[in-house]
């Protein structure tokens, strides 16, 4: 019997969630399908792939070893269609995209709008989380990721550049006082996108000599996995936060946040670039290359405005 793509994809369903049902409701089909094709799977296979009781089914050792196989036949399958379907027509289908939430909403939700005006055929899937997500499995076709060191088994391409900077609310600077060296971080209440003990430890690099670097160990009384509420922390006068440039540009701009040691630059585990992640099979399709070409050249111009601005709140500080 030929294995089909039906059966790996029905296979692989009961294997994510070790449930026929669950597999007959992601499929949408009935339970009898789902039961038929893993029978057909297995008899294909000559081997029984499940151990099956009243209660639950659990992966036999060949059940786990087919898995991995099967996943990448059917990422294989997959991305052939994908390749046919874009000979076809290489400036129409859909796009799957994923990006950080935070950078998704403010930077590139305002970008892809204009990607679609100019290319009316293409169609866009935009699966915003800040989970690392499996490409091939989630059928993704760029992910577009904080990115300090380059994937091998994926194209890398930067797209956009993310400055990293300290502030705080005027109030704050007011009754805390302004640091005019980075060893005074100590005795601030500091706020950053935090996510394990590591992050209360900040490195500092002198922007007019970048090898001399600090490291200094802060402390805070808000911890939070969310760089906005990192944000809002600091408009509300909680205390000095390193966050992303994109996400307080305007409360710079406006005077709702100061810049703090605008002579030393933050690095952080993230990095300063957003890189467009995709396989080798994906970048061959048409629309995804115009994806990543118009990304390159609408974030470098956005890119440029955040630079503008900073230089003019700099400015007008006399920094």
């Amino acid at each position: 019997m030929t294995i089909s793509r039906d059966m790996l994809a029905t296979f692989l369903k009961v294997v994510d969630g070790l449930s026929v049902s669950h597999a007959a409701d992601e499929l949408g089909v009935g339970k009898s399908v789902v039961s038929k094709r893993v029978a057909q799977l297995e008899d294909a296979l000559g081997a029984t792939l499940f151990a099956r009781s009243t209660r639950r089914i659990v992966l036999t050792p060949a059940g786990e070893v087919y898995a991995a196989h099967a996943r990448r036949a059917l990422a294989e399958l997959l991305a052939g269609e994908e390749e046919v379907r874009a000979l076809r027509s290489e400036m129409s289908g859909r796009i799957r995209l994923t990006a950080p939430v935070s950078w998704g909403q403010r930077v590139l939700a305002k970008q892809l709008p204009c990607f679609l005006k100019e290319y009316p055929g293409i169609e866009i899937d935009l699966q915003l989380a800040d989970r690392i997500m499996d490409l091939a499995f989630e059928r993704i076709d760029i992910a577009l990721r904080w990115s300090t060191t380059p994937a091998p088994e994926f194209v890398c391409t930067p797209v956009a550049r993310v400055d990293w900077i300290m502030a705080a609310a005027p109030a704050y600077l007011a009754e805390a006082g302004q640091p005019a060296q980075p060893q005074e971080l100590r005795h601030h209440t500091c706020l950053a996108y935090w996510r394990e003990s590591s992050d209360e430890a900040w490195v500092l690099a002198r922007e007019s000599n970048p090898g001399e670097q600090v490291q200094i160990r802060v402390s805070s009384r808000y911890h939070v996995d969310n760089p906005e509420a990192v944000v809002d922390a600091a408009l509300a006068g909680l205390g000095i936060a390193l966050m992303p440039s994109y996400l307080c540009r305007d409360a710079l701009e406006d005077g709702r946040l100061l810049p703090v040691l605008p002579g030393w630059v933050p690095h952080t585990k993230f990095g300063t670039l957003i890189t467009a992640l995709t396989t080798p099979d994906r970048l061959r399709v048409g629309r995804n290359r115009a994806l990543l070409s118009f990304l390159r050249q609408d974030l470098q111009q956005d890119l440029q405005q955040a630079a503008d601005q900073s230089q003019r709140a700099s400015a007008s500080l006399g920094t």
